[in-house]
């Protein structure tokens, strides 16, 4: 996998559109990706990986908003890389989530969901192929052949993480290796083996315990028939003991069934003759109930007869009940219409003397057939007239009501003139004011930005001082470290003449008899020069001193480099207007927003004048029009009035006449029919009356003529003979009743078992002598033979229930002696499988025989820790020049912890082996390296061979010399000539200085930047 093209849009801190041409920093091979901490040297790799796979590495997924804060609101972030896998070049293009303004939106955004579009190069034009997020990541991870934890621990190389995976323990070294490798499968064997065992152990268990419930149950049953294991052979194991309670049970058995028909016999005797007792007695209670029943007939009836001989005579007198009711009712109707009509006669008189419309009309006789005709013309003359008076009062309520209303429409009238008047005033007023507002209102923008700028324009002022003082300072600083690199420089220099001057010197020191010189090559030295102590101390004191010049010197570029930074600061700020007085800058800026705040007064004062005119207009149109249809209203009211006025005069003259001195028709038609009613109640009084006589004369004869021959000399004698019904109903019950209790007792002591009866009682007094003693003597003879027969029978039920679980139980232990027997025969094979399962089951996770302790998955892990260790020795004995490798080991661990995943470091110089926690910083750095490249080469083989023709290598080369970071920097290049492109993340200098194709990441307060820079050109 090679990529090609990176384009960022406000994505982490990149705030507009950066492009990235790995094609030209990949022409070298190697090249350096640096900037200033948080420029976003990490984003650039958290944008490639955000590309392929739809989420950033590790913890920055959670923690950090993909984003940018520093691009504008609307812009849509979004990330695109242009790849080649597996001869195939690709372009795939992710936009995260994110909230977009919108002017419609309740709080102002609308969540714009994540994008993603994934196309292919296919004859020189881009096909697309994919569009939905997690169908192009799908895609993408089977192109690669690596999930985003194997692309960020393989392709970006993070040494922080391998510098710890390093030193870790084995079971932390378990965790990552198995994300990278996917062993999954091994811990799914492992745990289905567990299953599986787990499983047959149960199996197992669920066996013994239902032999052991066979057997319970088979000592329960037995101990039901008080036949106790413990007379059972002591060596006999479950078999033999389910044998011999079985037939235990049988013989116990046998010998219940015996004594259980011994016991029915016994049983069906007593009851019979129980039986045949029980009827004697049944017939003897029969016979003496049937005697006191005669017995109270006997005495009831002298009492029925009288009882006939009154029910008889009450029926004569029924017949004449008619005829009685009729004179009765008659008597009372004749008497009530006497009262009624001396009462009417009474109202009549009164009505004559009280009423005007009787008045002069003949009294105290008066003709009321004649009144009673004429009132009633004159009454339906009145009520004919009744409308005409009501629609009168209704015209003089109309009247009342029109006049109230001409008077509020008047008045309304005039209080709509008085506001519309007001009204129009207020909007003269404030249309004179609106002009002024607009023209301030309308520069508010302008004010705004131009108080936005000053703001802006005080900050850079601060910042510019701040940066001033601080250049000043770095200028000393500088000066101080440049006087002081001089002086060091200048003694080292000294030294250094001084120990050329006594080269001789020094060179004699070292000269040895029959030894060669190193200058002439004579073994022979005649003459060698003295040398002092002082002498032979040089090279140590040139050495230290150009140590302390080195150090001075790279003290300076340190100091060179800030300088310049400073400088570019102030520079920048300068031309920002930096340098503007402060008194000044903020003087203006006062006064800019003190202009702005104005601007926003008038803007917001003329947005509620306008609302107040628009206001003011609709009330103007709607006073107006109410008042026009107010005075059209008073109009109509007025002319109503007047005709309504007109009509009420003339109804009133035509009904003044009928009242009559009433105050209205109503009350005279009221008076009218009061009098009318005296009068129809006085004549129909006196029709009913002389009915009601007609109607008492005609039954009184009818009665007179029914007597004789009902056998009665007079009405009031019939009236008494007569019964009340209830009474009339008992009396007949009664006798009915002595009548049928008659011919029941009759039948009664005719029966078969009563005639039985009378024989048997009959004997019982003769042997006994007298009735009551023979009764006594029966019932004691019944008392025991009932006690006899309850006893037999519960003794036969007893031993029968004994004799039946006996055979239920012997049944029941043969049948779970059977099932015992094949229940034992199948648990074999699950036994033997239980064994092996859990063997094996504890071997696969690393208990049981394992000795060293080691899971299946820790098992195959190790062998690819194996591999990755042989990858990394490869590059870490060219980084150590040939002092170390990795190896690794499977000792076992202390205190059973589990093995089989160790590394350790191997000495070639000393040809030990130690812990690689004891490797200085550099070293543990190339180690860590060369594990994270030994992984990458063995994860890559793992993915099925395919080609990672790129890397990214973190910080990490700070730790190292001059001659490590040189080694380091030949096993990169190697990297390089073997078709790899790799890019560094680094802060060294030196790195710098060596690798001429850089991507620099710039940091700006409005969001960073990328450019390449090489040896030729910077872009």
């Amino acid at each position: 996998m090679r990529i090609h093209r990176l384009e960022i849009s406000a994505f982490g801190p990149f705030a507009g559109t950066e492009e990235v041409d790995f094609d030209r920093l990949s022409a070298h091979g190697l090249f350096l990706l640096n900037g200033p901490t948080g420029a976003g040297k990490t984003s650039v790799l958290d944008a490639i990986c955000y590309a392929l796979y739809g989420s950033v590495p590790g913890a920055r997924q959670d923690g950090k908003r993909l984003r940018s804060d520093h691009a504008d609101p609307a812009a849509e972030p979004r990330v695109t890389c242009e790849f080649t896998a597996r001869g195939r070049r690709f372009e795939v293009s992710r936009s995260p989530a994110w909230d977009k303004p919108s002017a419609r939106g309740r709080n102002g955004f609308t969540t714009q969901q994540a994008k993603t579009l994934l196309r292919e190069r296919v004859a020189g034009a881009w096909v697309e192929k994919s569009g939905r997020n997690d169908e192009a990541g799908a895609e993408i991870t089977a192109l690669l052949g690596m999930d985003r934890e194997q692309f960020t621990r393989v392709v970006m190389l993070p040494q922080g993480d391998f510098a710890a995976f390093l030193r870790s323990k084995a079971s932390d070294r378990l965790e990552l290796l198995q994300k990278l490798f996917g062993t999954e499968r091994f811990e799914a064997v492992e745990r289905e083996l567990a299953v599986q065992a787990a499983g047959a152990v149960r199996e197992v268990a669920d066996l013994e315990g239902r032999l052991g419930v066979l057997v319970a149950r088979a000592q329960g049953e037995a101990a039901a028939l008080e036949v106790g294991s413990d007379a059972a052979p002591e060596s006999a194991g479950d078999p033999e003991l389910l044998s011999w309670l079985e037939e235990a049970a049988s013989s116990r058995a046998s010998a219940l069934a015996g004594d259980a028909e011994s016991s029915e016999e016994q049983r069906r005797a007593c009851a019979d003759r129980l039986e045949a007792e029980l009827a004697r007695e049944g017939r003897r209670s029969k016979l003496a109930a049937a005697l006191r029943r005669r017995a109270d007939a006997e005495a009831a009836a002298p009492g029925l007869v009288r009882a006939g001989a009154t029910l008889d005579l009450h029926r004569k007198a029924e017949l004449l009940g008619g005829q009685l009711k009729s004179v009765t009712s008659a008597e009372a109707m004749f008497d009530q219409a006497e009262k009624a009509a001396d009462h009417a006669s009474a109202s009549v008189r009164e009505a004559a003397t009280s009423s005007l419309e009787l008045a002069g009309r003949g009294l105290p006789a008066v003709d009321v057939a004649a009144e009673l005709s004429r009132l009633r013309a004159l009454g339906a003359v009145i009520g004919e007239r009744l409308a005409d008076e009501v629609r009168l009062g209704g015209l003089w309520e109309r009247a009342a009501g029109l006049a109230r209303r001409r008077q509020e429409l008047a008045r309304a009238a005039d209080d709509h003139a008085a506001r519309l008047l007001s009204l129009r005033t207020e909007m003269e007023a404030l249309r004179s004011t609106l002009q002024p507002l607009e023209q301030l209102a309308g520069e508010s923008v302008l004010r705004t930005k131009e108080a936005a700028a000053a703001d802006e324009l005080v900050d850079v002022v601060r910042r510019y001082g701040i940066a001033s003082a601080e250049c000043v300072a770095v200028t000393e600083r500088h000066l101080r470290g440049r006087e002081h690199r001089q002086e060091l420089r200048r003694q080292w220099l000294d030294v250094r003449e001084e120990r050329l001057a006594n080269a001789a010197a020094e060179l004699a020191s070292q000269l040895e008899n029959g030894a060669p010189c190193p200058v002439c090559g004579s073994p022979e030295h005649p003459a060698p020069v003295p040398a002092g102590d002082s002498v032979l101390g040089l090279a140590d004191k040139e050495e230290r001193a150009k140590e302390r010049s080195e150090a001075a010197e790279k003290a300076l570029s340190a100091l060179d480099a800030e300088l310049s930074e400073s400088r570019q600061l102030v520079a920048v700020l300068a031309g920002q207007g930096g340098d503007t007085d402060p008194a000044e800058a903020a003087e203006a800026a006062k006064a800019a927003r003190e202009s702005a705040a104005e601007a926003a007064a008038a803007v917001a004062e003329l947005a509620a004048s306008r609302s107040r005119q628009e206001e003011l207009a609709d009330r103007i149109d709607s006073t107006d029009q109410v008042r026009v249809e107010t005075l059209s209203q008073l109009a109509q009211t007025e002319s109503a009035l007047t005709e309504i006025e007109g009509q009420s005069a003339a109804l009133e003259s035509s009904l003044e006449t009928l009242r009559a001195g009433h105050a209205s028709l109503a009350l005279r038609s009221n008076a009218i029919g009061r009098v009318v009613g005296i009068l129809e109640q006085a004549d129909a009084a006196q029709s009913q009356l002389e009915q009601a006589a007609a109607r008492l004369a005609e039954a009184r004869a009818e009665l007179d003529r029914a007597l004789p021959e009902a056998g009665f000399t007079s009405a009031a004698e019939a009236r008494q003979a007569l019964l009340p019904a209830p009474e009339a109903a008992r009396l007949e019950s009664a006798v009915q009743a002595g009548r049928d209790e008659e011919m029941r007792l009759e039948e009664l002591f005719a029966s078969e078992e009563l005639v039985l009866a009378t024989k048997e009682q009959a004997a019982v007094e003769h042997a006994a002598g007298h009735h009551e003693a023979g009764l006594a003597a029966a019932a004691v003879d019944l008392d025991a033979l009932r006690a006899e027969a309850a006893q037999a029978d519960k003794a036969a039920k007893d031993v029968a229930l004994a004799a039946g679980l006996a055979r239920q139980a012997a049944g029941t232990l043969g049948r779970l002696r059977a099932e015992y027997g094949k229940l034992a025969e199948s648990g074999r094979e699950p036994r033997e499988r239980a064994e092996i399962l859990k063997g094996l089951a504890e071997a696969a996770r690393g208990s049981g025989d394992n000795s060293y302790r080691m899971s299946l998955n820790a098992y195959v892990l190790a062998a690819r820790l194996e591999q990755v260790a042989i990858a990394a020795s490869e590059r870490l004995v060219a980084m150590s020049d040939g002092r170390y490798t990795l190896q690794h080991s499977d000792a076992r661990a202390a205190r059973n912890a589990k093995s089989g995943l160790g590394l350790e470091v191997v000495d070639e110089w000393t040809g030990r082996r130690r812990d690689t926690s004891t490797l200085s910083g550099g070293e543990s750095f190339m180690a860590s390296l060369s594990l994270a490249l030994g992984l990458a080469d063995v994860v890559q083989q793992e993915a099925g061979g395919v080609d990672i023709e790129t890397l990214f290598v973190d910080e990490g080369f700070g730790s190292l010399d001059e001659q490590s970071l040189e080694q380091v920097m030949d096993a990169l290049e190697g990297l390089r000539d073997g078709g790899r492109v790799v890019g560094l993340v680094s802060h060294v200098g030196e790195m710098k200085q060596r690798i001429g194709s850089q991507l620099q990441v710039v940091k700006q307060r409005n969001g960073s930047t990328v450019h390449i820079e090489d040896a030729l050109v910077t872009v």
